[in-house]
């Protein structure tokens, strides 16, 4: 009687599992070569969490309140968020000129410059993955991911959900 199963199975092209993985790989080796190219460009205490308080923060000020609410952390923990980019100059505490008894949150020029020295790694960071891959390849890739996304995929929360 003939074996019912082969003896060779042909191998599986992926797991569902991988896609995850390697979608957080690629994510992860952007922000790696981003921050190893800001470490060289004057920022070496620059971490990944940092730019999304950053971006929290936003160009018009937050209270510390509003930061942990768009990082999806708590009001403790974004105040020592707040108290590290204060330490490292990347923000200062103002008051908030509508509200005497609120302070804002700022950024300085450091923390400005920090945001656009990581806009323009980032761009030649696609650029480097248009050489590698080819430019149609990339803008594909980035059209599936943006037809992936759920609306308003543009969040800060990351930090907040890793940890939650």
């Amino acid at each position: 009687m003939p074996d019912a199963k082969p003896d060779h199975q042909e191998p599986r092209e992926s797991y569902g599992f991988e896609l995850p993985l390697l979608l957080f790989a690629g994510f992860r080796s952007i922000i790696d070569e981003l921050h190893a190219e800001l470490a060289r460009q004057g920022h070496p205490e620059a971490r990944p969490a940092h730019g999304f308080a950053l971006q929290a923060v936003g160009q018009a000020g937050a209270t510390a309140s509003e930061v942990g609410r768009r990082l999806g952390i708590s009001k403790q923990a974004a105040g020592k968020t707040v108290d590290r980019l204060l330490q490292l100059g990347y923000v200062e505490r103002v008051d908030d000129p509508t509200d005497a008894r609120r302070k804002l949150v700022r950024l300085t020029p450091r923390g400005v410059d920090l945001l656009a020295r990581s806009a323009q790694i980032f761009e030649r960071l696609r650029g480097d993955w248009m050489a590698q891959l080819g430019a149609d390849r990339v803008r594909a890739m980035e059209a599936d991911l943006r037809t992936m996304a759920p609306e308003g995929f543009f969040r800060l929360d990351v930090a907040g959900w890793f940890g939650g």
